[in-house]
């Protein structure tokens, strides 16, 4: 596996060791199941963004802190040049950028997606965490696959959805771009 998911993994563990809570404690307060959290914290399965957002808010920490092992500093202002970011390539065919890595007690998670073009074989992996969504289609189209229905977003798009709900994005006929925002 990744070395990232394996770094990420040993710092959700610690968080969790250090306050003392069982995986059954920490599993239920980001609303997943207990051996799925676990699977997170072994390192050996990866992490959706998602439920990182919600363990980061779960351990008080900003989900910098989780990514790169660092705290943000900026409380003011923080600008990301274009093509850079904390990436976060969590799985095939998705690339994260995260957008707001460096502003500290940030209020939203935005990042830079990229979505590779599908295979006949590829189905997405659907998520579901605590909160909201935003998903704004920069370039492309994407079919967006929401609580059992699916929906085409082409280039100019958006999308904003209770994210507790069953979700995933596949991007159609070439690669897509889109901007989400994770509330």
């Amino acid at each position: 596996m990744n070395d990232q998911i394996k770094l990420i993994a040993q710092r959700i563990s610690e968080l969790r060791r250090i306050s003392g809570e069982f995986i059954t404690d920490a599993a239920s307060a980001c609303a997943i199941g207990e051996s799925e959290y676990a699977q997170y914290e072994s390192g050996e399965h990866d992490i959706p963004v998602g439920v990182l957002h919600s363990i980061a808010h779960h351990y008080k920490v900003e989900l910098t802190t989780l990514l790169t092992g660092e705290d943000p500093h900026l409380h003011s202002i923080a600008i990301t040049r274009s093509g850079r970011g904390v990436e976060v390539n969590r799985r095939v065919p998705y690339k994260y950028l995260s957008l707001a890595y460096g502003f500290a007690d940030r209020k939203a998670e935005p990042f830079f997606v990229s979505v590779a073009p599908e295979t006949a074989d590829f189905s997405p992996e659907l998520n579901t965490h605590p909160g909201q969504e935003f998903n704004f289609v920069l370039n492309g189209s994407i079919k967006l696959f929401f609580d059992g229905r699916e929906y085409t977003l082409g280039k100019g798009d958006s999308v904003f959805y209770d994210s507790k709900k069953p979700h995933g994005m596949q991007a159609v006929g070439a690669a897509a771009e889109f901007l989400s925002v994770i509330f």
